[in-house]
């Protein structure tokens, strides 16, 4: 009666734009042996502290600081790998077998853990295989038979028929092995009873029992950014090169990369990759170890088995729902439901300064450095658009390992990511660099995927279908016979209770009693079968009626149990996006608690530096005030000084000017006396020649001596007055020329002042106060007449004489080849009668007049000093003349 009705499930619910953040959990390694300093203090379960250590607080002058990190939670040296696997990974196999994707990666630096935690070592299974055994732990009894989901090599499955199936697997049954590449590994691969303890082991809630499951297992990794195949048979040839990877004395067939495509949902997936459906937990594990022979894993200074690829384990979990009958699988493709979970072991970031690698060592550092950058790119761009609203494009494209993990990101699953971190202080710098990152990356939301829709066939369908394989006798009961035991008995009572048949054999033709009274008891057998079967179907119509009550009952009842599951989701949504807020809250709250801790703390530095600078600053006023009040007194004792110093500097210039007063006039006085005998000399050279008008007669005169019998007058030992400023012009001889040479008497044009020696004039010469070219173009010779103060105090005149040269251009040079000096010589005069007038200083009257007599008195000066050259004239560079 049931057969072939269908229940409605709910809805699919609109969590469109509810979002999740990553999460991000922090494990810390133990310390090596060979350690000695620890940065690393875990403070709670969900912070962690990292301290620098003391050589770099030296090396960097104080640059790092104590750090606090928060982590949804933290993990220390003494968390077993169980414990982990209980808060990361459980919640993800739930969520995979419920039909949603999952993303489990971890990230650290090189030798911090990451591919123990995810792999493990006999006794402590990491997480992967922990994941393996949950799966198959949940759904070994509903798994379906192999090759009922096969691949169709576009990232979904097919569903095939119990038949085809039995097909498939004969065939590849049939198949002959692939021939395999030889190795010289001693080593026996690790068991998977090894790995776990059995009392470990789990299952997950929810499964769907009315449904078929298949599961699916694919291993690549990235190496210098391209994707190859872990899992691929690649067949021994030994003429190709082989290639050295994976695990040491192993030899492989280079494989070929693979590339990613996009499915037609817009998922990235890797083509080609080889998907091998498992059955039980050990062959997954099996496979697992296949793959992980070929990884890429090499020898550092850091570590010694350092993964030089980023590996990623992907379990596909195909499910499909039962028919009607709970016997076989529903033959439509858009009802499979297919979810997957990666587990993603990152190579960790180093250092080339710290591992010293070269060659190709050096190139897979790059590598691997490279996509984390750009991972860390990528995480930088989501959470700036989410908190800022804006649109920038996410570089997923720029490393193979963003650009598969893409949908991720957009929303087609949760991601998870455990920091793995080595306490050593060697790795203080790069560790902290990953803290930053991790703990930004738990700020990005994830959206979370929409519920899909499911058949809405009748649950149940497995157990009834089962039940009815177990117990033949319930399939009259399920297929509309009578339910009531007691209806059952009282039916075999009846049965009982009917007359006995009486004996049916005949003896004789002619006997005509047995067969009548056959009749009559068959008869009445009839009457009470027919009564039977009416009551029958007054308790099958009654079963009806009830079935139909039940039925109406329960579709109310299930209905009212899906309003209220639906109001429980809502509320459960509501309490996760409040335990969300407030989680944010009180990461938040510890954040600003940090902050206010560092503010406190820069606060008390600032004012610890405030005070010192309070007190330096008093220092130096006070210091500033006792200048001021040294720069006062020195004021006053240099002013004291100064007026001192003045005072005595104004007598000494008084003295100096009264000096100098006394020494003009004795001057003064010697050049009246000068005068005096240039006036008695004239009068002696004139003879009996009548006075001037001006001057009385001079009765009496002496005549004058011979010039041999004169004695130089003594001079003064004071030096002679300055000339005055009466002007006279410059008189010069003209001498016989000394031949047919022609020269230029350059001579200034101005008068010259008295008592100025005039030199003799040069013979055949063109006078010019300013030489030109002209002028030096009509001479051979150039002489230049300079006058001047000598250091005694004497007139002294300078003849500088020079050649005429022609030069190349057409011009005139002079070439300067003598200087000629003429100095004047007091000599003394006969001793005459003075007058009265001679014995008391001239006055500044007599001083300044000049006459006529004594303009021809200093001619004949001139003209007899040149003509006698006498001991008075002193004659330098010219040869001495002749007397005619």
């Amino acid at each position: 009666m049931m057969k072939g009705r269908t229940v409605r499930r709910p809805q699919r619910k609109q969590t469109s734009n509810e979002r999740d953040p990553v999460g991000v959990y922090c494990r810390v390694r133990p310390l090596g042996a060979d350690d000695k300093e620890c940065c690393v203090e875990v403070i709670s379960t969900t912070t962690v502290q990292l301290h620098p250590p003391d050589g770099l607080k030296v090396n960097r002058n104080g640059e790092f600081k104590e750090t606090q990190y928060s982590f949804k939670k933290v993990y220390g040296v003494q968390t077993s790998q169980m414990e982990l696997f209980e808060d990361v990974a459980k919640p993800l196999v739930d969520d995979l077998v419920r039909g949603k994707n999952g993303l489990l990666f971890t990230y650290g630096v090189t030798g911090s853990g990451k591919t123990f935690t995810m792999t493990g070592s006999p006794g402590q299974g990491g997480l992967l295989p922990r994941s393996l055994d949950m799966i198959f732990n949940s759904i070994g009894p509903y798994q379906a038979k192999r090759f009922v989901f096969k691949t169709d090599d576009k990232n979904g499955l097919d569903v095939q028929s119990q038949v085809d199936a039995l097909l498939e697997r004969q065939r590849q049954d049939n198949l002959p092995p692939v021939p395999k590449t030889p190795s010289s590994r001693q080593k026996v691969d690790p068991e998977f009873a090894d790995m776990m303890n059995p009392e470990e082991a789990c299952r997950a809630e929810g499964v769907d029992e009315d449904s078929s499951y298949g599961v699916f297992v694919s291993y690549i990794e990235i190496y210098n950014n391209y994707i190859f195949d872990l899992l691929e048979d690649t067949p021994y040839d030994p003429i190709r090169p082989k290639w050295k990877g994976g695990t040491p004395n192993t030899e492989f067939i280079q494989p070929q990369s693979k590339i990613l495509r996009e499915d037609q949902n817009h998922n990235m997936y890797v083509a080609g990759c080889t998907e091998v459906e498992v059955k039980t937990t050990e062959e997954a594990f099996e496979v697992f170890w296949r793959g992980q022979k070929k990884r890429r894993i090499a020898n550092t200074q850091l570590n010694k088995e350092s993964s030089r690829s980023h590996s990623v384990f992907v379990i596909k979990l195909a499910q499909a729902p039962l028919d009607a009958d709970g016997d076989n699988i529903l033959q439509d493709k858009n009802q499979v439901a297919v979810s997957q979970l990666c587990l993603v072991d990152l190579a960790g970031s180093e250092r080339t300064s710290r591992t010293r690698a070269d060659g190709n060592r050096l190139r897979e550092a790059g590598n691997i450095n490279q996509s984390l950058m750009t991972l860390r790119t990528c995480i930088e761009v989501l959470r700036e658009n989410q908190m800022c609203g804006t649109n920038k494009m996410v570089p997923y494209r720029d490393s193979k390992v963003t650009h598969l993990f893409k949908n991720y990101f957009d929303g087609e699953g949760k991601v998870k990511m455990i920091v793995c971190i080595n306490p050593k202080a060697e790795d203080f710098e790069e560790t902290m660099l990953v803290m930053r990152f991790a703990e930004m990356t738990q700020e990005v939301e994830v959206a979370r995927p929409a519920e899909r829709l499911v058949c809405g066939f009748a649950a149940g369908r497995r157990q009834r279908n089962q039940a009815l394989k177990d117990d033949p006798s319930r399939r009259f009961d399920e297929r509309g016979g009578p339910a009531d035991r007691d209806f059952t008995s009282t039916l075999g009572q009846l049965l009982h209770s009917m007359p006995p048949l009486p004996c049916c054999e005949l003896t004789d033709p002619h006997d005509d009693v047995t067969l009548p009274r056959v009749i009559e008891a068959l008869e009445k057998r009839q009457r009470i079968r027919q009564m039977i079967i009416d009551e029958y179907k007054q308790a099958a119509t009654r079963m009806r009626s009830s079935l139909k009550e039940l039925d109406g009952s329960l579709f109310s009842k299930e209905d009212f149990i899906h309003k209220q599951n639906g109001k429980l989701a809502e509320k459960d949504r509501v309490i996760q996006s409040q335990k969300a807020d407030m989680e944010r809250l009180e990461k938040k709250t510890k954040m600003q608690e940090y902050k206010i801790e560092v503010l406190q703390k820069t606060t008390n530095i600032y004012e610890v530096d405030k005070r010192s600078l309070q007190q330096e600053l008093e220092t130096r006023e006070q210091k500033l005030k006792r200048e001021h009040v040294e720069k006062r007194r020195m004021e006053q004792r240099m002013q004291g000084m100064v007026s001192d110093t003045q005072h005595k500097w104004e007598k000494e210039c008084e003295r100096r000017v009264n000096a100098k007063q006394l020494e003009m006039q004795n001057k003064l006085w010697v050049k009246n006396e000068k005068l005096k005998q240039l006036k008695a000399i004239v009068t002696e050279t004139k003879g009996p020649s009548a006075p001037p008008p001006d001057t009385p007669q001079r009765q009496g005169r002496p005549q004058r001596p011979h010039r041999e019998e004169r004695v130089p007058a003594k001079r003064s030992a004071s030096p002679s007055p300055m000339p005055t400023t009466t002007p006279v012009r410059a008189l010069h001889r003209r001498s016989r020329s000394a031949g047919g040479e022609k020269w230029v008497d350059h001579k200034p044009a101005s008068s010259v002042d008295l008592g100025t020696m005039l030199q003799p004039s040069i013979p055949n010469s063109i006078k010019v106060s300013a030489a030109s070219e002209k002028v030096l173009a009509k001479c051979d010779h150039y002489v230049l007449t300079h006058q001047e103060v000598a250091s005694d105090g004497e007139i002294q005149t300078k003849l500088i004489k020079g050649e005429v040269i022609k030069t190349r251009g057409g011009g005139q040079s002079v070439q300067f080849t003598d200087i000629e000096t003429l100095r004047q010589e007091l000599t003394s005069a006969p001793s005459r009668k003075r007058r009265s007038s001679e014995g008391s200083p001239p006055s500044s009257d007599q001083a300044g007049e000049w006459t006529d007599v004594e303009t021809r008195c200093a001619v004949a000066l001139e003209m007899r000093a040149g003509s006698n050259m006498g001991p008075g004239y002193e004659h330098r560079g010219f040869p001495k003349r002749r007397k005619p």
